[in-house]
């Protein structure tokens, strides 16, 4: 229960968090298309096949982009992967990290890798 976290947002929304350390969470990386068209689930599913190989994943192309963004938090899902319209045009995706929201971008072929790094890195935030 020390993991679980809930959120005030400034609008007034309560976000829920399963703050695992990423080596326990059971999904490390969700990957989602930002929209369902112009090419993106077909560069998602790539992008999710090559990261199964690897890691447990989830695939996700169902609401709203922060919809699927919170059901992942309320998972513990550390790593999430965005495609969108720039991953189609320079191969690149936003990775989000659930902790610190930042979501840097990642070139795709550079992904496993740098989840891989993050994760034998990664510090836990509950004792």
């Amino acid at each position: 229960m020390a993991a679980f976290e809930e959120v005030v947002t400034e609008k007034g929304e309560t976000e829920r968090f399963l703050r695992l350390h990423p080596k326990l969470a059971p999904i490390k990386v969700a990957v989602f298309p930002l929209v369902n068209k112009a090419g993106m689930p077909e560069l998602a599913r790539k992008v999710f096949d090559s990261m199964k190989k690897r890691f447990h994943c989830f695939y996700d192309d169902g609401g709203a982009i922060g919809r699927r963004y919170r059901r992942q938090d309320e998972a513990g899902t550390p790593y999430c992967v965005t495609v969108d319209g720039q991953s189609l045009e320079d191969n690149t995706v936003t990775v989000r990290y659930r902790d610190s929201r930042e979501q840097p971008r990642v070139a795709i072929p550079d992904l496993a890798p740098f989840v891989a790094e993050k994760l034998e890195g990664a510090k836990s935030s509950v004792v």
